[in-house]
C-alpha cells in the first residue's frame, strides 16, 4: 500500500509539472507585452538564480563548481542562448505552435547533438525520428505562411534555434552531473546565464529605465510568477525528483502532454489559430519524438 501511495503521488507530481510547464507558455507570451522579452527572461533567471542560492545555503549542499569552463560554456547554451531565443520567438509567434516545436524537437535534435560528441550512436530508427521531426517542423511552417506574417514564422524558427541550445548545452552539461550536485549545477547555469542575458538584451532591446517600471505591470508580475515559482521552482525540481526515481525516458514523457497543455490554453485564452496543417504537423512531430524517446525502453522490455 505504501509503495502504491509513493507511485500515486509520484504521477500526480507528474501530472503537475507537465500541466505547469504547459500552461507557462501564455503567461511567457503575455508578460512580453508589458516589457521586451529578453529583458522578462533575464529577470527570469535572475529571481531563479536568487531562490536557488537561497535553497543551496538552507539546505546546506555544496556551492562548489568544477569544470569551470565547461560550466561556462553549458550556461551560455542552456540559458543564454536558449532563453534568449526562445522568448523573443515566443513573443511573435502562437504559444501554442511554439510549445510543439520546442518539446518535439528536443529529443531529437539531444539524439543529433550527443551522437556529434560520440554520446549516443545513430541508429535506423533515430534517423527515422530525425527524418520525421524535419517533416512536421516544415508542416508547420507551411501552415503558417499562408494565414500569418513572417514575423510568426521569424519566431518559430527562432524556438527552433532556442531549442538546439538547450539540446547543445545539454549535452555538455551531462558530464557535469557526475561530479555536481543538480541543484548546485542548476543554480550556477541560471545564475550565469541570467549574467549572459544582460548584455543579449542591452545590443538586442536597448536600454530603457521605464522597464523596470514595466516589471510593476500585473502582465508582468503573473508572468514572473509563474515562470519562476511554476517554471523553474516548482517544475524543474519535480523534473529532477522523478528522474532519480523513474529515470529520464519516463520522466520525459512531459513532452507529450505539455504542447497539448499549451495548444488548449492559447486557443481558448488567446484565440489562436489551429487548423489542420498545424494538427498534422503536430502528429507527425510527436510520432518523432515517440520514436526518439521509445527505442532505450526497448532492450529493458524484451529482457524483462
Amino acid at each position: 500500500m505504501e509503495r502504491q501511495g509513493s507511485e500515486a503521488g509520484k504521477i500526480a507530481a507528474f501530472a503537475l509539472m507537465a500541466l505547469v510547464w504547459g500552461l507557462t507558455w501564455l503567461p511567457m507570451k503575455i508578460a512580453s507585452e508589458a516589457v521586451p522579452p529578453i529583458f522578462l527572461a533575464a529577470i527570469r533567471f535572475m529571481l531563479a538564480g536568487f531562490c536557488y542560492f537561497a535553497f543551496i545555503l538552507a539546505k546546506g549542499l555544496p556551492l562548489g563548481m568544477t569544470q569551470p569552463g565547461r560550466v561556462i560554456v553549458a550556461s551560455l547554451l542552456i540559458t543564454t542562448g536558449c532563453y534568449s531565443f526562445l522568448f523573443w520567438g515566443v513573443a511573435r509567434a502562437p504559444t501554442g505552435l511554439s510549445s510543439i516545436v520546442n518539446l518535439s524537437l528536443m529529443p531529437i535534435l539531444l539524439i543529433v547533438v550527443a551522437a556529434f560528441y560520440g554520446q549516443e550512436r545513430i541508429t535506423l530508427r533515430r534517423v527515422m525520428a530525425i527524418g520525421l521531426g524535419i517533416l512536421g517542423l516544415v508542416m508547420l511552417f507551411s501552415g503558417r505562411a499562408g494565414t500569418t506574417g513572417s514575423d510568426a514564422i521569424l519566431g518559430l524558427g527562432a524556438v527552433a534555434v532556442a531549442t538546439l541550445s538547450y539540446a547543445w548545452g545539454s549535452v555538455v552539461s551531462r558530464p557535469l552531473m557526475r561530479e555536481m550536485h543538480p541543484i548546485s549545477l542548476a543554480f550556477w547555469e541560471t545564475a550565469i546565464g541570467a549574467l549572459g542575458l544582460v548584455p543579449a538584451s542591452l545590443m538586442m532591446e536597448g536600454y530603457d529605465p521605464a522597464r523596470f517600471v514595466g516589471l510593476a505591470d500585473p502582465r508582468a508580475l503573473v508572468g514572473l510568477g509563474i515562470l519562476v515559482i511554476g517554471g523553474s521552482l516548482g517544475g524543474f525540481s519535480i523534473y529532477l525528483w522523478l528522474v532519480r526515481d523513474w529515470g529520464a525516458f519516463r520522466a520525459g514523457l512531459y513532452s507529450f502532454v505539455s504542447p497539448v497543455v499549451a495548444v488548449t490554453v492559447g486557443i481558448a485564452f488567446a484565440n489562436e489559430a489551429f487548423g489542420w496543417p498545424e494538427a498534422l504537423g503536430m502528429g507527425v512531430m510527436l510520432a518523432a519524438t515517440a520514436l526518439a524517446l521509445t527505442e532505450d525502453r526497448l532492450p529493458s522490455r524484451r529482457a524483462g
